[in-house]
């Protein structure tokens, strides 16, 4: 089994780069347990998580608001699925909450909003996921002209105008299959390697490898992982974005013990 590691990653050494840590094949019901145990840690420091989903929250409000003021609401759409390319690195807060939980430490806000400065690498890893928003925002925005053209209309429009139109619903499969495509590579990249900048002194590129290493030993647990936290996501946002003050950090706490699953020591 090592020789085929090997082979598929190529030889750490020769190619010049740090050795990856063990990575475990897990089985498929992990995902209720690191659930649960997300549950559980939120309910342990409900503060600290209610603190950042309202955070999110409001900015989504203010967003929609101000959007809707200039008459181009529907881009509330598109922007909102891209946050959920940044959540990973938004979250590292919520990680660091699971982190001292599981040392039994005790953590404060700020301690948590402290915790993205643990490892110097997390700008990289935050540079990253942002490139990728704005090849999403820039994507939707040249799928919707393809289709339509002009300017995206308000949002109360939107449905009338655009998907009731007869090119609507090759334009939304358009859209979902390129962010989908956009949205599994940010989860392969950020889904170990965040939470693992916070608790490793190594680089951002050991860090995207691993992660991408553990998501293809693991890649049906993952697709459905990856299901799960979609549908989180999904109904924070839906509830007029107030689900995320609950959503948010249960996704983020869960995303930290499928990391400790996932990684060996």
């Amino acid at each position: 089994m090592r020789r085929s590691h090997h082979a598929q990653y190529g030889d750490p050494a020769m190619a010049g780069l740090e050795p990856l840590p063990a990575v475990r094949q897990v089985t498929v019901d992990r995902s209720t347990t690191w659930l649960e145990r997300g549950f559980n840690d939120f309910g342990a420091h409900p503060g600290i998580g209610l603190a950042y989903g309202a955070v999110f929250a409001a900015l989504g409000w203010l967003l929609t608001f101000g959007l809707a003021e200039l008459g181009m609401g529907s881009l509330i759409l598109p922007l909102a699925a891209g946050f959920m390319l940044l959540a990973p690195f938004f979250a590292v807060g919520l990680y660091e909450v699971s982190r001292r939980r599981e040392m039994g430490e005790h953590i404060t806000l700020r301690q948590a909003l402290g915790a993205v400065r643990r490892n110097g690498q997390m700008a990289d890893m935050g540079l990253v996921l942002m490139l990728l928003f704005f090849v999403w925002f820039q994507i939707a925005m040249v799928i919707f002209a393809l289709f339509f053209g002009g300017r995206p209309p308000a949002l109360n429009e939107f449905f009338s105008q655009i998907l009731m139109a007869p090119q609507g619903v090759a334009f939304l499969i358009t859209g979902t299959v390129a962010g989908g495509v956009l949205a599994a590579i940010a989860f392969a990249l950020s889904v170990v390697s965040i939470p693992m900048l916070l608790e490793r002194k190594v680089s951002a590129l050991t860090a995207m490898r691993t992660s991408l290493k553990a998501v293809w030993l693991n890649r049906m647990n993952m697709i459905g992982w990856a299901a799960t936290l979609a549908t989180l996501g999904f109904l924070g946002v839906s509830f007029l974005f107030i689900g995320l003050a609950v959503t948010l950090p249960i996704a983020a706490h869960a995303s930290w013990h499928a990391y400790r699953d996932l990684v060996g020591e």
